[in-house]
């Protein structure tokens, strides 16, 4: 199964006999709540799906998309085998939006290469509210669905 023309969707867990005992992690933004709620949902959904305990995960919420660089990164100093940074930045009139995008996805790539553990990058930088609720469930899909399967793809080469 394909989500667009984007990441596949698939995930054996019969290749991983200790699905159970994965500890994952998932830093929220509070601001567009709605949009991030939606996010959350599908990944919870997909990672309890192909049989991770929903005892062993744990949700961290944070004010903002900005905030999920420390969120993730003191998470990543924790027992956990993945993290999941899950925001929804809106393209304003002002230049914010740039800065924050700029910003939240070069501190979750330098928090991927300093880390022992991956740290899945579930950000939606969309242009107005409409991209972000297509994406979060609507018509183009739920993007912490896809962020959740990759969240267990990279299960396999830790």
């Amino acid at each position: 199964m394909k989500s667009g023309k984007n990441i596949s969707l698939k995930f054996d867990s019969k290749n991983h006999p200790d699905i159970k005992k994965y500890n994952i992690g998932i830093v929220v933004s509070e601001w567009n709540k709605d949009i991030t709620k939606n996010l959350l949902s599908g990944a919870i959904d997909t990672l309890t799906q192909h049989g991770v305990q929903k005892e062993n995960i744990f949700i961290q919420w944070v004010p903002g998309s900005f905030e999920l660089i420390f969120g993730s990164k003191v998470l990543s100093e924790k027992e956990f085998d993945v993290i999941i940074a899950i925001g929804c930045v809106i393209k304003g009139e002002t230049d914010h939006y740039d800065y924050i995008c700029s910003s939240v996805s070069q501190g979750i790539m330098q928090l991927n290469l300093t880390s022992s553990m991956p740290i899945i990058f579930c950000i939606l930088t969309d242009h107005n509210k409409q991209q972000s609720i297509d994406r979060s469930g609507g018509k183009y899909g739920n993007k912490g669905v896809e962020c959740a399967f990759a969240a267990l793809q990279m299960l396999s080469i830790k």
